[in-house]
C-alpha cells in the first residue's frame, strides 16, 4: 500500500471513528468534562413514586409474558364462509385493518379458494374483480383498508355500480375505540365506513358479532347476484378478525339459496309479443341483456323467429356481430322507421331514440316516427338510487316490463311462437332477406374503410385491429377492453359469436378501468385456456400501471396492445369543440391533453414490471410480427405488451 493510500485509509478510519462517536453522542447525554464534573454536581434524578413504578414494571412484565393465541380465529371462520360461497380470488392491496383476515386467507385457508391476488392500488383491486365477474358471471372478492383504502377504491366501485356488476368488498375497521392502537389506527378508522360508497353500492353491513358476519356474508352474496347485479360491502371489525374463537362457541353458516332472477309479468310479456308479431318494422335494442352465454342464444332465437333487426349497444356481447340480423351499424335509420322498439336492459333508452346537438344552445329531437310503440324490459327499475344520475333521462315508453331481460326472454319467445301464423312467417322471410343484404353491405363497407391510411404512420386504429385479428382469429380468444376509442373496429371486422369474446366498457367511464379490468378478466379466462387480449388506452394505463406488476407476479397471461395516441383524445376533442364554439381556432387543444414531451415508452415500462414489452412501433409493417411474438409468449402463460403509436381514433 502506498503512502498516499495509507493516508487515505487512516483518514477513512478516523472519519468512521469520529462518526461512530458522533452517532453515540446523539443517542446519549453528552459526557461532562472532568473540570465540569469537579465544579458542578450532577442534578438529582427524581424517581417515579413507588406505586407508579410498580405499575409500569408490572405492565411491562405482563406485556412481555403475553401468550400467543392458538386455535381458530374469527378471521378463520370468515374464510370458512368465503370457501362455502366458492370464492376463487380476493384482489387486494395489503392493509393493516384486515391483517387478521389476510392471515387467515393465506395460512388457515392455504391461499386457495380464495387466493390472495396482490394489487398495487385499491382501485385496481376493484377493477380486477369487475373484469373477473364479467367473464365468470359471479363475484370475486376485494379486501380494502379502512378509510384510505376505500377512498382509493371508490372510483372502481362506481364503475361496477354503473356497469351492473357484482363486486364483493370487505373492508377492515376498528369499531371499539378502546382497542385501537395509538396514532394511525385512529386516522384509518371511521364510525360509518360504508357511508362513502353507500350511494353506489346495493347493500352494506357492519356486523357486530361473528355469527352476524357469517349471515351477512351470505346475504351480501345473494343480494349482489340478484339482478340488477351491483357491488356490496361488508365491514369486518378488526377484533372479530383477530381474536380467537372461544372453545365453547359454535356457528352456523347458512346455505346460499339458488336465486331465480325476476321475470317480467306474464300478461305484459304476452302484450309485448303481440306488438312484435304484428309490427311491420320492429327493432330490438340490447345493452346489458346477455348476462350469460345462454342470453346470447335466447336473443338470437327471438330475432330469428321475427326476422327482426338487433342493435347491440355493446354493454355486453349480446348478439353475434356477423349474424345477418345484426344491424348495429344502422341504429338511427332503423329507429326512425320502426313501429315497435323493444329495449332490453338499456342504460339510456331516451338517448337511443333521440338525437342531440351539443352546441351553445343544446337541442334534442325524437328520432322515432309518430305512433311508434316503445317497450322496456329491464331489472334496473328494481334498484334505483337518487344521488348519482346513472339512470339517464326518463323515456316515455308505452310498456315498461320490470324484470331481468335474459330471464324474461324464454317467456317472450314462447309467447311469440304462439301468435305467429303462416302469413307472418312469409312476411318475416322477406324482411330477413332485406336485413341480410344490409348487413353484408355494412361489412363490405367496413372492410373498404379499413384500408384507408393502411400504410400510414402513426398506425391507423383499423390496421391495428385488423393485424390483431389475424393473429388471434384461430384461437379461443377473449377481448376484454372497450372498443369505442378505436372506432369499434373489432365489432366491424372480427367475428364475435361467443359471450366471453367481449365484455363491454367501464360503466361509469372512470379512467383507470382498462388495465385492471382486463387483468381480472384474464385471471378468469386462464383456467379456460383462452387467449386474453386487450386494446389498452395510453392515458388509462397511466392511472394504474401497477396492474402490470400484478400480471407478472401472478403469471397472468394477457396480450395488451397499446392504443398509444399520446393524448387524452376525448378531451382533445372537447377542447376543440369549445375553442371552435368561441371562434378561437383549435390549434391549442392539445395543451393539457397531450401525453408528449416526454413521450412514454410503454414497452420499457412493461419491462420494468417484469412483463414482456415491445415497441414503440411506428411502422405498420412491423406490427404483425411483433403481435405474433407477443401472442406466443402469452400462450406460454406469461403477460406481454406491444406498444403501438396510433392515430387518434
Amino acid at each position: 500500500m502506498s503512502k498516499g493510500e495509507r493516508a487515505k485509509s487512516v483518514g477513512r478510519r478516523n472519519f468512521l471513528k469520529g462518526a461512530a462517536l458522533a452517532g453515540a453522542a446523539g443517542l446519549a447525554p453528552p459526557l461532562a468534562s472532568k473540570a465540569r464534573a469537579a465544579d458542578t454536581p450532577p442534578k438529582p434524578v427524581t424517581p417515579l413514586p413507588n406505586a407508579q413504578t410498580a405499575q409500569a414494571e408490572a405492565g411491562a412484565a405482563a406485556h412481555a409474558a403475553a401468550p400467543l393465541t392458538g386455535g381458530k380465529s374469527g378471521g378463520d371462520l370468515m374464510v370458512d364462509v368465503f370457501k362455502q360461497l366458492k370464492f376463487e380470488y380476493f384482489f387486494s392491496n395489503p392493509g393493516s385493518s384486515f391483517r387478521g383476515l389476510q392471515d387467515s386467507v393465506i395460512d388457515y385457508g392455504g391461499n386457495k379458494d380464495p387466493e390472495f391476488i396482490m394489487c398495487c392500488h385499491e382501485e385496481s383491486s376493484v377493477g380486477m374483480a369487475h373484469g373477473y365477474a364479467k367473464i365468470e358471471g359471479r363475484p370475486a372478492g376485494v379486501l380494502a383498508h379502512g378509510t384510505v383504502g376505500l377512498q382509493h377504491a371508490s372510483m372502481g366501485v362506481y364503475n361496477a355500480f354503473c356497469d351492473r356488476v357484482p363486486v364483493y368488498i370487505v373492508i377492515g375497521n376498528g369499531i371499539d375505540a378502546t382497542k385501537r392502537r395509538p396514532g394511525v389506527e385512529w386516522i384509518h378508522t371511521v364510525q360509518d365506513a360504508a357511508s362513502m360508497v353507500r350511494d353506489y353500492t346495493k347493500w352494506d353491513d357492519q356486523p357486530g358479532s361473528l355469527q352476524h358476519f357469517v349471515e351477512s356474508a351470505v346475504r351480501a352474496y345473494k343480494i349482489a347476484t340478484t339482478p340488477p347485479y351491483e357491488p356490496v360491502l361488508l365491514v369486518a371489525d378488526s377484533e372479530l378478525q383477530e381474536n380467537p374463537i372461544k372453545p365453547d362457541e359454535t356457528f352456523y353458516i347458512p346455505k346460499l339459496p339458488n336465486t331465480v332472477p325476476p321475470q317480467g309479468d306474464s300478461a305484459a310479456v304476452a302484450e309485448c309479443a303481440r306488438m312484435l308479431v304484428a309490427a311491420e318494422n320492429p327493432v330490438i335494442l340490447a345493452d346489458r341483456c346477455a348476462r350469460t352465454p345462454k342470453g346470447v342464444a335466447l336473443l338470437v332465437e327471438l330475432a330469428e323467429l321475427l326476422q327482426a333487426p338487433v342493435v347491440d349497444q355493446g354493454g355486453r356481447m349480446n348478439f353475434p356481430n356477423r349474424h345477418p340480423l345484426n344491424q348495429s351499424g344502422r341504429a338511427r335509420g332503423l329507429v326512425s322507421q320502426a313501429d315497435v322498439i323493444v329495449g332490453l336492459e338499456l342504460t339510456d333508452f331516451w338517448g337511443a331514440t333521440h338525437g342531440y346537438r351539443d352546441q351553445l344552445e343544446r337541442t334534442s329531437w325524437p328520432d322515432t316516427k309518430q305512433g311508434a310503440k316503445l317497450v322496456s324490459i329491464s331489472s334496473v327499475d328494481l334498484f334505483t338510487r337518487s344521488n348519482y344520475q346513472d339512470f339517464e333521462r326518463f323515456e316515455d315508453v308505452d310498456l315498461a316490463i320490470t324484470g331481468d331481460a335474459e330471464a324474461t326472454l324464454p317467456a317472450l319467445i314462447e309467447a311469440v311462437k304462439r301468435q305467429i301464423t303462416a302469413d307472418h312467417k312469409s312476411a318475416y322471410e322477406g324482411r330477413g332477406k332485406k336485413m341480410a343484404a344490409a348487413h353484408k353491405g355494412l361489412f363490405e363497407r367496413a372492410k373498404m374503410d379499413a384500408t384507408y391510411g393502411w400504410d400510414a404512420s402513426p398506425i391507423s386504429t383499423a390496421r391495428l385491429c385488423a393485424e390483431l385479428w389475424a393473429v388471434i382469429k384461430d384461437d379461443d380468444w377473449s377481448l376484454v377492453s372497450p372498443t369505442g376509442s378505436v372506432s369499434n373496429w373489432p365489432q366491424r371486422l372480427w367475428n364475435m359469436d361467443k359471450h366471453h369474446q367481449f365484455i363491454g366498457g367501464p360503466g361509469g367511464y372512470g379512467v383507470g378501468y382498462g388495465l385492471p379490468a382486463a387483468t381480472g378478466a384474464a385471471v378468469a379466462n386462464k383456467k379456460h385456456g383462452r387467449l386474453t387480449v386487450s386494446i389498452q388506452n395510453d392515458g388509462d394505463l397511466m392511472y394504474a400501471p401497477g396492474a402490470l406488476w400484478t400480471q407478472a407476479h401472478h403469471k397472468i397471461p394477457i396480450l395488451s396492445v397499446m392504443h398509444n395516441n399520446r393524448a387524452y383524445h376525448q378531451e382533445v376533442m372537447h377542447l376543440q369543440r369549445m375553442a371552435n364554439r368561441h371562434n378561437r381556432g383549435i390549434d391549442t387543444a392539445r395543451i393539457g391533453t397531450a401525453i408528449v414531451n416526454p413521450e412514454i415508452d410503454f414497452a420499457k415500462l412493461a419491462q420494468s414490471m417484469g412483463v414482456h414489452g415491445e415497441g414503440p412501433i411506428t411502422d405498420p409493417k412491423d406490427l404483425g410480427p411483433a403481435l405474433q411474438r407477443a401472442a406466443a409468449i402469452v400462450k406460454r402463460g406469461e403477460p406481454a405488451l406491444v406498444d403501438v403509436v396510433t392515430q387518434p381514433r
